[in-house]
């Protein structure tokens, strides 16, 4: 199994690509801290995959309790093998001037202040192990997207901050990645496409952006996270890695 005994702490990993990760990851015999904001959320996803895992309700943008949730995985498994930093929203879908105070705060405090406070606490324990941070962004960090500037902003800065963050941290071996899907189908995209202008169109238009044809399910993403937090990927590090089936390619007819 390619992740056997490996100690994963995984933010967001009651729902969508997060619950996929957390399957995957059991699959591959990981034993995993999960943090999202309903308990019964988690413990739902623990009961599907089985074992001696860690329920951990936690809002990740609230600095108390992401440290405590550090060192309850700490106190519980004795180690930190790897943080996925899998937590975001993507609300709201609008053009950057009608975006309100409240709406900006709460997209960079989730998105972006998370990794610097799971980073900041999990550190010294992912030294320890030579370990992995891995980051759930999307590929409109790289391309933009339209009607959704707040959110492209984490996701970009997500982008360049896991590349700095590779630079500190190859010394302590250390190895930080990156995940940026296109469109996938979770109740995120889905609470999405509610906002949109066209919504009978946005399931074809989905399909249409992906060059393979369709939108896909979590799971092609929590393959790739697999692969990336195993020690297959041991020689690679500062890398946002497209799992997009083509969808940056550039135009197509």
């Amino acid at each position: 199994m390619l992740l056997h005994k490996k100690v994963i702490f995984l933010t967001g990993g009651s729902k969508g690509i997060g619950a996929d990760c957390a399957k995957a990851y059991a699959k591959e015999g990981a034993l995993l801290a999960i943090t999202a904001r309903g308990k019964n959320e988690i413990d739902a996803i623990i009961a599907e995959i089985g074992g001696d895992h860690l329920s951990l309700p936690c809002d990740v943008s609230d600095e108390t309790q992401v440290k405590l949730a550090i060192e309850k995985t700490i106190a519980h498994f004795g180690r930190i093998d790897a943080i996925h930093n899998n937590a975001g929203i993507a609300t709201p879908s609008k053009a950057l001037h009608e975006t309100s105070t409240d709406e900006w705060d709460n997209l960079m405090n989730i998105n972006l202040k998370s990794l610097y406070l799971t980073t900041k606490y999990g550190f010294e324990a992912l030294k320890a192990t030579k370990g992995t941070i891995l980051n759930t962004s999307s590929l409109v960090g790289v391309i933009g997207q339209e009607i959704h500037a707040a959110y492209s902003a984490t996701k970009g800065a997500m982008n360049t901050l896991t590349k700095s963050m590779a630079l500190d941290y190859a010394k302590y071996g250390i190895r930080v990645n990156a995940v940026a899907p296109a469109g996938v189908w979770t109740p995120m995209l889905r609470d999405w496409a509610k906002e949109q202008p066209n919504t009978s169109e946005i399931e074809t238009y989905l399909d249409k952006i992906h060059p393979l044809g369709y939108c896909p399910s979590g799971d092609v993403v929590a393959d790739t996270c697999v692969f990336l937090l195993s020690d297959k990927a041991r020689f690679i590090t500062g890398c946002i890695m497209p799992i997009s089936g083509g969808a940056e390619l550039g135009y197509k007819l």
